[in-house]
């Protein structure tokens, strides 16, 4: 498979379409195209961006593989995780910041796809982290069913609209809190789905 067959074969198993995917990277629909046609190569912080947001290396991308290892499917759906999350009404975050861990409590999460979407404040630290290393960790305890959820994943900067008009539906005080008339400080964050354990 080529670079262009593999990112259009992998932006459909996400269930994303090449004006989302424009959206989130901030190229147009034609560029998207013209990978998926192998008429144009992205730019390297493109590459890395594809790579993150597809759950798949640079090298798997640049390589002419006949086939992907094929990574096992969450056995719980990002829907699933995302009605867990809103049952108990917050979960936490683990990120790595200079080889530390960081964690904190968060409450802003929807489902999209395969994917979960999350929402912070560009001026927190967790935004400078999230970008820095995609690589996290969520948790979220039911305290009812004394079940808790276990979630590793890679983030990547979601800047498309219907991430964010997604985000808005559900949590309309995103509003009030991050969206000022002189400065839009929401971010939201899509995280593609690692190991993920209900136990």
């Amino acid at each position: 498979m080529t670079t262009g067959e593999k990112i259009a074969a992998l932006r459909r198993k996400k269930g994303i379409t090449q004006e989302e995917l424009s959206e989130i990277l901030t190229v147009s629909r034609q560029s998207v195209s013209r990978w998926e046609q192998d008429a144009a190569f992205p730019e390297t912080e493109k590459l890395i961006r594809l790579s993150r947001l597809l759950s798949c290396s640079i090298d798997y991308l640049l390589n002419n593989e006949p086939e992907r290892p094929q990574a096992a499917e969450p056995s719980v759906s990002a829907a699933e995780c995302c009605r867990f999350i809103r049952t108990c009404g917050c979960f936490f975050l683990a990120t790595a910041a200079e080889n530390q861990p960081q964690l904190r409590p968060m409450g802003f999460i929807c489902s999209s796809g395969n994917d979960l979407l999350i929402a912070t404040d560009k001026r927190k630290k967790v935004y400078a982290e999230l970008i820095a290393n995609p690589q996290v960790a969520l948790a979220s305890y039911d305290l009812n069913a004394r079940r808790v959820l276990r979630i590793t994943g890679c983030a990547a900067e979601d800047n498309s609209h219907a991430a964010r008009d997604a985000m808005l539906e559900l949590y309309p005080m995103i509003k009030q809190e991050f969206i000022r008339e002189d400065e839009l400080s929401f971010a939201v964050f899509r995280i593609a789905l690692g190991d993920v354990r209900i136990d």
